[in-house]
């Protein structure tokens, strides 16, 4: 326990008191070598572990709120199209016609068979936090082109692991009886095990993102510069 007592010559007197006795100081000096025998006293202490588990919390709820705080502020916005483009922004949005960007529109393959057009989407989903759906069509694609053996069963198992199994990093949105199909197909992986969970995951973009997308300020945007640029 810390005592501070006023002493006749009007300075504190520090003394600490424990069940090894006290411990009195009236320098500054001696005030600092008491400061660093309290700390490390509480430190051993449960009170003070207690202390030092909260401050923790408290720092990591702080960080959490500020991550959160920021997703939060996310705008849907051709800004953050241009921010995670293949190419610099400039130099891509002058290279994307509007002709190209507004066959977007015509069907969802068409976008997903252009570079800006899949980087666009992405940004779309990534204000809606469904990124995953994307990244997990983009790595079966990736994957049918595995050729050496090897790689493609340690890849399957890669993509199963972070996309499909449950409470996966990334788990995508499939049925039950999907999943458990391509589980079963990780016993002898093929470049067509995925095809039936791409399938399902494609179809509910196509379905559910993609015409949000078209319809989102961050198209409109993009649209509305590339026509700018004509005039």
């Amino acid at each position: 326990m810390l005592l501070r007592l006023w002493s006749g010559h009007q300075s504190w007197r520090t003394t600490v008191q424990g069940q090894a006795g006290s411990l009195p100081c009236e320098t500054e000096a001696g005030s600092v070598k008491i400061k660093s025998f309290l700390t490390r006293s509480l430190s051993d202490h449960p009170v003070g572990k207690d202390l030092q588990a909260m401050r923790t919390g408290q720092r990591q709820n702080k960080g959490m709120r500020t991550r959160l705080g920021c997703l939060s502020h996310k705008s849907d916005s051709c800004s953050d199209f241009t921010a995670i483009l293949p190419d610099k922004p400039n130099r891509a949005l002058k290279r994307l016609s509007t002709e190209e960007a507004t066959r977007w529109a015509d069907s969802f393959d068409v976008l997903l068979s252009h570079k800006y057009g899949v980087a666009a989407f992405r940004a779309f989903l990534k204000t809606e936090f469904s990124e995953e759906n994307l990244e997990f069509w983009l790595a079966c694609e990736e994957f049918k082109k595995t050729r050496s053996t090897a790689k493609l069963v340690s890849k399957a198992h890669r993509i199963f692991e972070e996309f499909v199994d449950v409470q996966a990093p990334r788990e995508v949105n499939i049925d039950f009886q999907t999943r458990e199909a391509t589980r079963k197909n990780m016993q002898e992986p093929s470049l067509t095990c995925f095809d039936q969970a791409q399938g399902k995951v494609h179809s509910l973009m196509e379905k559910d993102s993609y015409p949000r997308f078209l319809r989102s300020k961050m198209y409109l945007d993009l649209l509305s510069q590339s026509q700018r640029r004509l005039s």
